[in-house]
């Protein structure tokens, strides 16, 4: 008589429907495990384009870079903005700019379409860009283009070390109406891996839960899965919650986190 098969990790991935939620449901197929795709965030883009007078650009993720590349509804210049050309105003143009990264997937990303590189901090943190530009920017205007989540931390950094600093809103980050599967799986006990992503993805997360009136068995089902987060930021949005996190890469990518995390649940399976 055969052996029946090892039962197959859960894992729920909360990345955008943008292709990104595909793609990351085939890395954890291929990793051996059952993915369970439940996006907590929506991209709407604003329309919005960064200036083009600043002295330094900063940009904070994939998606803003997509976006000024004129890949996502809303993107491109507007007609009064200088730094796009007459024959493709579709994609925003740096000009004189430096053009500064959060880390090396948002730089690949800028370099991919066709963007000089200026500056990518040590750390990939909003606190590591500041490191990064704070002994230069004394005087300079910096443009951060960014989501309309972002992080108090850049912008006071910033303007604490002298620069003139504004932000354009490239997006908004919304949680999709049917989100929330994964939380009544984690209540249930279902989940044997959660991956997330951001802060925002924790806190949409929790509010799915509250909503199905499962937060407090969710999180109690995540804490008896493997959680795993991008960034020391996101874990301490987790923690705040009560949730135990058990992976934080010292990289920032998805490949990453979700193969570490993978292979840090994959042995209670084994014993």
């Amino acid at each position: 008589m055969s052996e029946a098969p090892e039962p197959r990790l859960l894992a729920a991935v909360f990345r955008p429907d943008d292709g990104r939620a595909a793609a990351a449901a085939d890395l954890l197929e291929a990793l051996g495990a059952d993915p369970l795709v439940d996006p907590m965030l929506a991209v709407e883009p604003t329309g919005a384009t960064p200036r083009t007078d600043a002295d330094y650009v900063v940009f904070t993720s994939t998606t803003g870079v997509e976006i000024v590349a004129g890949e996502r509804g809303g993107a491109g210049a507007s007609d009064g903005d200088a730094g796009a050309s007459d024959g493709d105003r579709s994609q925003w143009r740096a000009g004189d700019a430096a053009v500064c990264a959060i880390g090396e997937t948002t730089a690949d990303a800028l370099r991919e379409r066709g963007y000089d590189v200026a500056v990518v901090p040590d750390e990939y943190s909003s606190s590591g860009l500041v490191d990064a530009l704070g002994d230069e920017v004394a005087g300079a205007r910096v443009e951060v283009a960014r989501s309309d989540h972002g992080s108090a931390v850049l912008l006071d950094g910033l303007e604490a070390a002298g620069a003139y600093v504004h932000e354009t809103v490239l997006y908004r980050l919304e949680r999709p109406p049917e989100a929330g599967e994964s939380a009544t799986r984690a209540a249930a006990g279902d989940l044997d891996v959660a991956l997330f992503t951001s802060s925002l993805t924790v806190e949409h997360f929790l509010d799915a839960a509250a909503e199905r009136g499962v937060r407090e068995a969710a999180v109690a089902g995540l804490n008896e899965a493997v959680v795993g987060t991008i960034g020391r930021p996101t874990a301490d949005t987790a923690a705040a919650a009560g949730i135990d996190v058990d992976v934080v890469p010292d990289t920032a990518d998805f490949e990453v986190l979700a193969t570490t995390t993978v292979e840090r649940a994959a042995p209670t399976y084994h014993e």
